[in-house]
């Protein structure tokens, strides 16, 4: 039995959400179910949205595990964001973390092969 995903982010100021993670995500969102939010197809059965839910904005801590660590942190600073932090743990798992405006955390973490 397969598991599917579907990751929700309260935010407070939906316009600007939805372009801070078109940067974040690299593409637009894959739908928008209603007015008040967006959605991203990760990969088969994995989603992330975004609604605009603002007394439960900044809560969130989601963390993506990527083949392309390097390329992906690499494409997402040249859509001019920075990482909060990065830091690589004793096991050599690497976590980058970004942070939204309302305080969101969205971690890609990827490690040796």
């Amino acid at each position: 039995m397969a598991l599917h995903l579907f990751a929700g982010i309260s935010v407070s100021d939906y316009p600007s959400a939805l372009k801070w993670y078109e940067l974040l995500l690299g593409a637009p969102p894959a739908f928008f179910p209603n007015d008040v939010e967006a959605v991203w197809e990760l990969d088969e059965g994995r989603f992330l949205y975004v609604e605009h839910r603002p007394a439960h904005a900044g809560h969130a801590l989601v963390t993506l595990f990527a083949d392309d660590l390097d390329a992906r942190v690499s494409g997402i600073t040249g859509r001019g964001l920075e990482p909060v932090l990065d830091e690589t743990y004793d096991n050599g798992v690497r976590k980058v973390t970004y942070r939204d405006a309302d305080g969101n955390e969205i971690g890609f973490g990827g490690g040796p092969a």
